[in-house]
C-alpha cells in the first residue's frame, strides 16, 4: 500500500493555468509560484464580484481521535466527486502549519486518493503565507520593545503587554521567556511569551479581513499593552500597522492549487480551530463562491470548535450562508469516544462503538441548531468492520439524519460519488441559517450560551483572572463582540478526558483576551496552550530528503 506522499509524487500534476482555466481565471489574473502554485490577483477579485454566489458546504466532524479523522481528506474527495458527478466546484481549506507536520497529526492536504498537491510544497513553506505573518507579528513586537528602549515616550508598563511574539513550531521552551538581557543596549529586561503562529492575532486578522484598507485598520486595532495610566495602547500608536501591512500585501491574496483529480482548490489562512478560530480566509471563501457553483470548504476539529466559530464568527462577519454541513465521522473515533485506547481504535469492538456514538448524536443535533441540512459522511478505514459500518449507518437512520458512506481516502473521487449526491440534495432543501447567539448579549451571555447549547455544560466558573479581564473587555467596549473559546478538541467539555456526551460538567474560564483588530474576545478554558510542544516521538523523526531532494516520510 502506498503512503500519501508516494501517492502524491507519482501523481501527474496539471500546469495551474490550466486549474485556473477550469473556473474562468486567466493567465493575467495569476501571480505564480513556480509551474503549480499561484496566487489569485486583487484584478481577478473585482472582476468577478458581481457574479452569483454558489452554495457553501462547510465539512466538520465528531470528536476526533490525536490522529484526525480526514475532514480535508473528505473535503478534498468530495469535490473530486462533484466532479464525477458533473458539478462545477471548488473545495477551500486551510493551510497546514508546521507545528503538526512535524508533531503529530502530519501535513494537512488531505491523504490517500483525496488529496491537495503539490502536497510537499502545501505541507511546508508554501507561498510563503505563515512566515509573513510570523513577521508582521514580530515586527510589532520588536517595535514595541524599541519603543521602550528609545525612551518609552507612550508610558507603556512593561508589565502590562499583551502581545507576544510567534513561531509556526511546535516549540514548548519558548513558551515563557526573558528578553533583553546582557546590559543596556539589548533592551529592556522583561517576562516574555512565544504563541504558536496560527493562534495569533495576525493570522485571524488576515483571515477575517476583506481587503487590504481592512487589513492594515484591522492591524492598527490590535491591542498590544497598556500603559501606566491603564489605558490601551494599540498598534498604531506605535506605526506599526503601515510596515506590518507591507509585509502582508501579497499574503492576503489567496492561493490556487489542485487536488489529485485537478479539482481546483484555494488554500488560504491556517488558525487552528482549538486555539483560534479554525477557518480558511474570508476572500478565499468569498471568491471561490463566485468563481464555482458549490464552494466546499472545512473547519478544524469537531463542529464544537470549528464548526461553531465559522458559524458564529466568520459568517457573521462575511454574511456567509452555508447550504449544507457535512459532518465527518469514523468507526475509530467513535470507539475513542466509547473510552477505547487510542492505539486499540483499529480492532472491531461494536460495544465501545454503541457506547461512543452518542458523540455523533450530540454533533448532529448541535448542528441542527443552526436551521442547515446535516450530511453525515462516515469516512471508511480499511480495519472498519461491515458490522461497525452498518451499526453508524443504522444509528443515522434512527436519528433521521441523511448519511453516506464515503471512501475518498481509497478510490479518490469515486469513492464520494454517494456522499456527492447526498449533499447536491441537502443545498437543495430549506435552509433559514442564523448564528447560535445575537449580537446584543454580553461576553459571558455568549460563553454559557454555546456552553449550554454546544457543549452540553450545565453551567460556567469564572476564575478571579477572568473575571478581571472580562471587566476589562467591557471597560474598552467591546462586550459585545463574537467570543472564540479555546478548549480541548478531543472532548465536548474543557477536559479531554470527558469523553462520549458528557453530563453534568461545569466549563472553567480561566482567563479572556481581547483580539480587537480580529474582532472578537478569546476566551480560554481548561489547560489549552497556545503554543504546543513535541510529542515524544514526533514525526520529525521519520522525515528525510535524499540527495535527488526527494522528500520522504512526510504525511
Amino acid at each position: 500500500m502506498l503512503s500519501d506522499i508516494e501517492i502524491a509524487q507519482q501523481a501527474t500534476l496539471l500546469p495551474v493555468k490550466e486549474i485556473a482555466s477550469q473556473i474562468g481565471i486567466s493567465e493575467d489574473e495569476l501571480e505564480f509560484y513556480g509551474k503549480y502554485k499561484a496566487k489569485l490577483s486583487d484584478e481577478l477579485s473585482a472582476r468577478v464580484s458581481s457574479n452569483p454566489d454558489g452554495k457553501l458546504i462547510l465539512v466538520t466532524a465528531i470528536n476526533p481521535t490525536p490522529a484526525g479523522e480526514g475532514k480535508t481528506t473528505t473535503t478534498a474527495g468530495l469535490g473530486q466527486a462533484m466532479a464525477k458527478i458533473g458539478k462545477k466546484a471548488i473545495i477551500a481549506l486551510r493551510e497546514p502549519s508546521l507545528g503538526p507536520v512535524f508533531g503529530i497529526k502530519g501535513g494537512a492536504a488531505g491523504g490517500g486518493y483525496a488529496q491537495v498537491l503539490p502536497m510537499e510544497d502545501i505541507n511546508l513553506h508554501f507561498t510563503g503565507d505563515m512566515h509573513a505573518i510570523t513577521a508582521a507579528n514580530n515586527l510589532c513586537c520588536a517595535m514595541l520593545d524599541n519603543h521602550l528602549q528609545q525612551g518609552n515616550a507612550l508610558g507603556i508598563d512593561q508589565r502590562r503587554i499583551l502581545i507576544k511574539r510567534c513561531l509556526d513550531m511546535n516549540d514548548r521552551a519558548l513558551r515563557n521567556v526573558i528578553i533583553g538581557l546582557g546590559g543596556k543596549v539589548n533592551g529592556i529586561p522583561r517576562e516574555d511569551h512565544f504563541i504558536i503562529t496560527v493562534a495569533s492575532e495576525v493570522m485571524a486578522i488576515l483571515c477575517l479581513a476583506s481587503d487590504i484598507d481592512d487589513l492594515k485598520r484591522r492591524l492598527g486595532s490590535i491591542l498590544i499593552a497598556y500603559n501606566t495610566q491603564g489605558e490601551p495602547v494599540y498598534a498604531r500608536d506605535i506605526k506599526a500597522d503601515g510596515a506590518m501591512t507591507a509585509l502582508l500585501k501579497d499574503a492576503i491574496k489567496p492561493n490556487l492549487v489542485q487536488t489529485l483529480e485537478g479539482t481546483p482548490a484555494v488554500m488560504h489562512g491556517g488558525p487552528f480551530a482549538n486555539i483560534a478560530h479554525g477557518c480558511n480566509s474570508v476572500r478565499a471563501t468569498k471568491l471561490a463562491l463566485k468563481l464555482a457553483d458549490y464552494c466546499i470548504t472545512e473547519a478544524g476539529f469537531g463542529s464544537d470548535l470549528g464548526a461553531e466559530k465559522f458559524l458564529d464568527i466568520k459568517c457573521r462577519f462575511a454574511h456567509l450562508k452555508p447550504s449544507a454541513i457535512v459532518l465527518v465521522a469514523t468507526c475509530r473515533a467513535l470507539k475513542y469516544n466509547g473510552g477505547v485506547p487510542k492505539a486499540e481504535v483499529s480492532a472491531e469492538n461494536l460495544e465501545a462503538l454503541k457506547k461512543g456514538i452518542v458523540n455523533l448524536g450530540v454533533h448532529i443535533a448541535n448542528m441542527r441548531k443552526y436551521n442547515v441540512p446535516v450530511v453525515v459522511a462516515i469516512n471508511r478505514f480499511g480495519t472498519d468492520s461491515d458490522a461497525e459500518l452498518s451499526f453508524i449507518e443504522e444509528y443515522c437512520r434512527e436519528n433521521g439524519a441523511d448519511f453516506a458512506l464515503s471512501e475518498v481516502f481509497g478510490r479518490g473521487g469515486e469513492g464520494g460519488v454517494e456522499l456527492a449526491k447526498k449533499v447536491v440534495e441537502a443545498c437543495e432543501k430549506p435552509s433559514d441559517f442564523r448564528p447560535l447567539y445575537g449580537d446584543d448579549l454580553t461576553v459571558k451571555e455568549k460563553i454559557e450560551c454555546i456552553a449550554k447549547n454546544i457543549y452540553g455544560a450545565a453551567g460556567v466558573n469564572y476564575t478571579t483572572q477572568a473575571e478581571k479581564a472580562i471587566a476589562e473587555v467591557r471597560k474598552l467596549g467591546a462586550d459585545k463582540l463574537p467570543v472564540c473559546i479555546a478548549k480541548t478538541q478531543y472532548s465536548l467539555s474543557d477536559d479531554p478526558a470527558l469523553l462520549g456526551a458528557p453530563k453534568d460538567f461545569t466549563i472553567t474560564v480561566r482567563n479572556v483576551s481581547l483580539s480587537n483588530g480580529a474582532g472578537f474576545v478569546v476566551v480560554y478554558t481548561g489547560d489549552i496552550m497556545t503554543m504546543p510542544g513535541l510529542p515524544k516521538v514526533p514525526a520529525a523523526h521519520g522525515i528525510d530528503v535524499n540527495a535527488d531532494g526527494k522528500i520522504t516520510g512526510l504525511f
